[in-house]
């Protein structure tokens, strides 16, 4: 006999609560991603090799500095929920919060750091 009612079919939640919305957070994330990478590539690949001006002043037009603040913004969000899954199913125990507070401490310095670089080239 099954004791799951309609809505709990419907509504998809499993024993944690959040698989689903991570999973659809995620994948929201990776169709993101997937518009921003290309841009991104082209942008940064054109300035490397250039000059300080030229590199402050690609960076001081709003575009290139959007499409680099959300791509350093929605790329270390998927790499901090794709690891801490990974670490989630594979680890237990201390070593298991330890790694979690290592790696979400490493992405969120990362995000900040790259978030802060882009504002101070753009301003």
């Amino acid at each position: 006999m099954r004791f799951i009612t309609d809505r709990k079919r419907a509504v998809g939640l499993g024993a944690a609560k959040t698989g689903t919305m991570e999973h659809w957070t995620t994948t929201i994330s990776s169709v993101a991603l997937i518009g921003l990478m290309p841009v991104f590539v082209l942008i940064v690949g054109s300035s490397l090799g250039s000059s300080h001006e030229d590199v402050v002043a690609t960076f001081s037009r709003p575009f290139p500095a959007l499409v680099v603040i959300l791509t350093f913004w929605v790329g270390f969000g998927h790499f901090r929920r794709g690891v801490q899954i990974m670490i989630e199913d594979y680890a237990s125990g201390v070593t298991r919060k330890a790694l979690l507070i290592l790696m979400i401490s490493i992405s969120y310095t990362a995000m900040a750091a790259g978030l802060y670089a882009v504002v101070r080239l753009a301003l």
